[in-house]
């Protein structure tokens, strides 16, 4: 496993690669080492911020159970500027609402699995990440989330 820690607006975050895939994104320092898929994530992570239009193109491995997997699949099918609720994906999947929010929160690749396009019926909903709730609302506006009053 190799880490990278990488400045964004939101706070250091910390991207793992293992076995040619990135693995995690954690908020926080410590990663110091260099790949050719860690500089490319380095890279892509500068430019959503410079531009959230500029997406991500990176292999990932979201390890866990198979509906785990599936949330993360959903989720990084939303578009840019744009969000659904915990029940739209719970009824895509046919799945408890609930269940759906905790798959968001044991996310282990947010900004690039964008959970935080992700909210409550009647409200933002959680956020697992650095700063919590306040980071969502950041990454959401950055994005020009459609139709927020944020």
């Amino acid at each position: 496993m190799r880490c990278l820690t990488v400045a964004t607006p939101t706070g250091d975050v910390t991207l793992t690669e293992d076995d040619g895939a990135i693995t995690r994104v954690n908020w926080g320092g410590g990663g110091e080492d260099h790949s050719a898929l860690l500089d490319q994530a380095a890279r892509q992570m500068a430019a959503y911020f410079d531009d959230p239009a500029n997406g991500f193109d990176l292999p990932l491995r979201v390890t866990g159970s198979a509906f785990q997997q599936a949330v993360c699949d959903a989720m990084r099918a939303i578009p840019v500027g744009y969000t659904l609720t915990y029940g739209e994906i719970a009824r895509e999947l046919n799945a408890p609402a609930q269940a759906v929010g905790q798959a968001c929160g044991g996310n282990p690749i947010p900004i690039i699995i964008p959970c935080h396009r992700v909210l409550g019926a009647s409200g933002l909903g959680g956020f697992s990440g650095a700063g919590g709730v306040e980071t969502k609302v950041a990454l959401l506006r950055h994005e020009g989330a459609a139709g927020l009053l944020i």
